[in-house]
């Protein structure tokens, strides 16, 4: 395996994630606390930037913690909470519909 190949024509869309990452952060924090969706996201986003910052010749670090094996831990546990599962599934309850045999 080889390391990253410098190119300065990923120094555009790494910005892009940045400012999408920063966008991002703002919405997660909904009306109900945090939004699970925006910040499956948003750690998504991160992980694509800490992917990419290698690549760029001369850039700084992104302004986000970017361990790419924390990133990607993080982007599956909030995964999950946005899509309802594992830990994050909904219970099932029982549900008695009306017309039933002991109604």
């Amino acid at each position: 395996m080889t390391g990253a190949r410098p190119s300065p024509a990923f120094g555009p869309a790494y910005e892009v994630l940045l400012e999408l990452e920063e966008r991002l952060g703002t919405l997660r924090h909904g009306l109900q606390g945090v939004d699970p969706h925006a910040t499956a996201a948003l750690h998504a986003v991160r992980f694509a930037a800490a992917i990419l910052r290698p690549a760029i010749p001369a850039t700084e670090p992104p302004p986000f913690p970017h361990s790419t094996e924390r990133l990607l831990q993080l982007m599956a546990n909030w995964r999950e909470a946005a899509l309802e599962l594992g830990e994050f599934a909904p219970v099932p309850t029982l549900q008695l519909l009306p017309g039933g045999k002991d109604t």
